[in-house]
């Protein structure tokens, strides 16, 4: 008996094993430089931001940007209802970190976890953008003006990128896209900016 025992407990732990040393595939993370709104909403620095003030590092959704990916509308927020307050415009009046035309800039993203990366992507908004309105498609360039790949690499915590920031005046948006490599999903960060 204590050998049947014996051997229903082994083909237990063998069985469970493999779920209990899994690398879970949790990923997650969000722009602190320039800050981005689910960033601003856990510091406090402004109100009303519901419940992204307690996760900033969860605004995930479908990869393929822009092709595919959250829609217009929903962009910052990657879709997800519940952080809503991201993709409100405030009537332009989210509060902006200083850039200057042309300079060299470190975009650094935190994260709470690291997953493998297909690579990192900044966008900004073309000129004419409305900061009143929600971001879409149309306001954004097509083309990122800094990309980092990263080919299936985990990124350190935190990481910056260096890159040289586009020609552009007065309030604008970067949203930033971190892409995952072994999943469908991207992270999505988006930093009212205010170019001198």
């Amino acid at each position: 008996m204590p050998g049947k025992i014996a051997l229903a407990v082994t083909g237990v732990v063998t069985a469970t094993l493999p779920l209990l040393t899994a690398t879970p595939a949790f990923s997650h993370g969000y722009t602190t430089s320039p800050p981005s709104r689910s960033y601003r909403c856990a510091q406090h620095q402004v109100a009303d931001c519901g419940s992204i003030q307690y996760e900033p590092q969860s605004v995930e959704g479908p990869k393929g940007f822009p092709q595919a990916g959250p829609a217009d509308g929903h962009i910052c927020s990657a879709n997800h209802t519940e952080f809503a307050q991201l993709d409100d415009p405030r009537g332009g009046a989210w509060p902006a970190a200083a850039m200057t035309s042309g300079a060299s800039y470190g975009f650094t993203w935190t994260f709470t976890a690291i997953h493998a990366t297909t690579s990192f992507r900044y966008f900004v908004t073309k000129t004419g953008y409305d900061p009143a309105e929600p971001l879409t498609r149309a306001a954004l360039e097509s083309t990122p003006f800094l990309k980092v790949d990263y080919n299936g690499q985990r990124p350190p915590n935190p990481v910056t990128h260096r890159g040289t920031l586009p020609t552009r005046h007065g309030r604008q948006l970067i949203l930033s896209v971190w892409d995952i490599a072994d999943t469908g999903n991207a992270f999505y960060s988006c930093a009212d900016v205010d170019f001198s």
